[in-house]
């Protein structure tokens, strides 16, 4: 999908020179002369100024007026941040998720080592201790603890139907939680304002980093 659709020919230059400062930075084009280090200048429009609260002043500069839109799709739909850190995603969650209304709804997985890990040999049970696998945050897969509200958005981390548009990387907004089903609608994609259910599932971890297989339900 083109981010141009639907703006006017303004936004577009805007966009289109954004997308060239990038280029150049990528290439190594801004700055003059280097050996690896140098001082670009951001762009003002772009830069956040506050040196107390800067992920509050980005939260507010990316989601003006959130109360009064939270049930708006298309609003949602034009919006996101993108972070360079789980840590940083998950204090933006947070804080994001405190300033929707309504009460919060706590999922915790249950995580268990995948019993074909040691088929001939016996492993230490407190080495792999469930509040191990717990603590475990792991690219591809939610967090132990996930924390949810009426209304908040959430990404599809696996591929779970992809007829249907339901595709790692598709962005939902929660319309209902129940204790093992998740009512949700889609809001980008092939099938927007489609309604689904997203129910409990057992994922392993794909990363080559971790030493031992685990299953996270």
């Amino acid at each position: 999908m083109r981010l141009t659709v639907g703006m006017d020919q303004s936004d577009i230059r805007k966009v289109r020179d954004f997308a060239n400062w990038l280029f150049k930075i990528g290439e190594g084009k801004l700055g003059g002369p280097n050996d690896g280090e140098m001082i670009i200048d951001i762009p003002d429009d772009i830069l956040i100024n506050d040196s107390h609260d800067p992920i509050g002043s980005l939260i507010d500069f990316v989601y003006p007026l959130i109360l009064e839109n939270f049930s708006n799709t298309n609003y949602f739909q034009e919006r996101a941040i993108l972070a360079p850190k789980n840590e940083v995603v998950q204090e933006i969650n947070d804080r994001l998720l405190n300033k929707f209304p309504g009460d919060e709804v706590e999922y915790l997985s249950s995580d268990s080592i995948c019993e074909s890990e040691f088929v001939h040999d016996q492993y230490d049970s407190n080495l792999y201790s469930p509040d191990v696998l717990n603590s475990l945050k792991v690219s591809g897969l939610p967090n132990h603890k996930l924390v949810l509200k009426i209304g908040v958005l959430v990404m599809l981390l696996r591929n779970i139907d992809q007829e249907n548009a339901l595709c790692n990387g598709t962005r939902l907004q929660v319309l209902s939680l129940g204790k093992r089903v998740i009512e949700v609608r889609i809001i980008t994609g092939t099938n927007i304002g489609n309604w689904t259910f997203i129910l409990g599932m057992s994922l392993t971890p794909s990363e080559k980093k971790i030493p031992l297989k685990f299953t996270r339900r």
